[in-house]
């Protein structure tokens, strides 16, 4: 968000405006060419100063001090079993018998879908690999390949760790392995990056069978202004920023701005 009067400056735009001050600079004598990267510098300290105005900022459509952000539901059991339902950001390992291309890791996404090729979205949580198995036969079947051998085993669950993403300077699963924090989750991520909104940080998770998000400073949390709560199994923790992930972006901007969440 930026201030009344000014634009916030990306990356890009402060490239060019150095590349072509540099050509300038080339042309002039010693003293306007000192005095032209004096400018460089203090306009590059000024539009720094300014993107980091940009970036500090509450606000977005996921709310804070949600109330009812309690525990969520139980985690699936450490064994995954025949009965394990698939989970958003689990990676299934699925192979369709002599179509190389079809065949490979495929993570679900937060709304629960997998996308293959010549198939598209196709709804995989919530159900058994079998399911899915059956389902990717029948739908392979029908338009594509005449009796699909497909096979579908998940390579690795979310439930039992935590994801951390979006403008962390390692983003990725870590294992949840006793009780963790907002802060000590974003410490596996080794912090927030150059280009993160520490003051808008969402958490993902299901509180009886709905999806639900909670919005936190980070910046108030360390003043200890804020609580920092506790993450669990299979929570998704996003710090907003410029590195986040569209699909991200699209459910931070929907999520409806009120105490006690619908599901998303």
């Amino acid at each position: 968000m930026s201030e009344p009067g000014y634009t916030c400056v990306t990356g890009a735009s402060l490239s060019n405006a150095r590349s072509n001050s540099n050509s300038a600079n080339s042309t002039q004598n010693g003293y306007r060419k000192g005095l032209a990267q004096a400018y460089v510098i203090a306009t590059t300290l000024a539009a720094a100063a300014l993107l980091s105005g940009c970036a500090s900022t509450r606000g977005g459509a996921v709310p804070y001090d949600v109330e009812g952000f309690g525990a969520p539901d139980s985690p699936a059991p450490v064994a995954l079993d025949a009965d394990y339902k698939i989970a958003p950001l689990d990676t299934l390992a699925i192979t369709v018998f002599k179509f190389d291309d079809l065949s490979g890791d495929y993570e679900v996404d937060l709304m629960g879908n997998i996308a293959m090729p010549l198939v598209g979205s196709v709804k995989a949580s919530d159900k058994t690999t079998a399911q899915l198995k059956d389902e990717l036969t029948r739908v392979l079947g029908e338009k594509y390949i005449q009796s699909p051998d497909v096979t579908v085993g998940i390579k690795s669950s979310s439930n039992r760790s935590v994801t951390v993403d979006g403008s962390v300077r390692l983003p990725g699963l870590f294992p949840v392995k006793g009780p963790m924090t907002l802060m000590q989750a974003i410490a596996l991520a080794r912090g927030t990056d150059e280009n993160a909104n520490p003051r808008r940080i969402a958490i993902f998770r299901t509180i009886d069978g709905k999806r639900v998000a909670a919005a936190f400073d980070l910046v108030s949390i360390r003043r200890g202004e804020m609580k920092d709560p506790e993450v669990y199994n299979g929570d998704i923790v996003v710090v907003d920023g410029s590195a986040t992930k569209a699909i991200y972006r699209n459910l931070l901007q929907t999520l409806p701005v009120i105490g006690l969440f619908r599901p998303y």
